[in-house]
């Protein structure tokens, strides 16, 4: 797999870095490099990219404004030399973050796990048998036919799975992992609750039961809900 990228910072002898980072990985294909969020702003909308390294601190406008611009199918990477904005970074689902001065082993890490994300998200959804999630600055790997139910939490996600006494804990939106999760097999019932589908085995009183564990289901998902119980009933 190539991935197409480009790069943006305002520091010249970083964004040469990065360059010759890119030129030397077989798997990256440099399409162009902005000296500030602005140019990009500018001639970024024109070309696809895949895969975005990111600046944090520029002037005018910041990576982490500019990321929330960028579209949907371009996967960012911000490098940063402060290491708090690692948090705003998962906030707005950054891919990863590298802290500078950069490293090519780390570059090359990053540029792996992106690897690995677009090869999971080309599989067609009801395929994929497994899906990785951020946890602890680590990437694990959760089998689909475990999972229980995931639970919303501000801008935290709650992963159960059967079998397992604590839930994975995992700072993305809700919204992420529906998109990531196939339909065919998961279905959200509350804003703050996704269960799987043949997981489910008693519903009280308008309630999936897991366990000791009740999950509502809110009035605008009901009918959705219902559907699916009539379809197997």
């Amino acid at each position: 797999m190539n991935l197409k990228c480009a790069i943006v910072d305002d520091e010249p002898l970083a964004l040469s870095l990065m360059e010759s980072y890119v030129n030397k990985t077989p798997f990256l294909t440099l399409e162009g490099k902005y000296s500030s969020a602005v140019q990009a702003m500018k001639e970024l909308p024109d070309k696809q990219i895949d895969l975005l390294f990111l600046d944090i601190q520029m002037p005018e406008l910041n990576g982490l404004e500019f990321s929330k611009m960028v579209a949907p199918t371009t996967r960012i990477i911000f490098t940063t030399a402060f290491g708090q904005y690692a948090i705003d970074g998962y906030k707005v689902n950054a891919l990863d973050y590298l802290l500078k001065p950069i490293s090519y082993v780390d570059f090359l890490q990053a540029a792996n796990k992106a690897v690995q994300w677009f090869e999971l998200a080309q599989q067609p959804k009801e395929e994929i048998q497994s899906i990785f999630v951020k946890s602890d600055y680590k990437l694990v790997q959760i089998e689909l036919k475990k999972i229980l139910y995931i639970e919303g939490l501000k801008d935290y996600i709650k992963i159960y799975e059967e079998d397992v006494a604590k839930p994975i804990l995992s700072l993305m939106s809700m919204k992420s992992m529906e998109d990531l999760l196939p339909s065919s097999r998961f279905m959200r019932v509350h804003r703050s609750y996704i269960v799987q589908k043949d997981k489910i085995r008693i519903i009280d009183r308008g309630r999936i039961v897991f366990g000791k564990n009740y999950i509502p289901i809110s009035d605008s998902y009901k009918q959705a809900f219902q559907e699916f119980l009539d379809k197997r009933s």
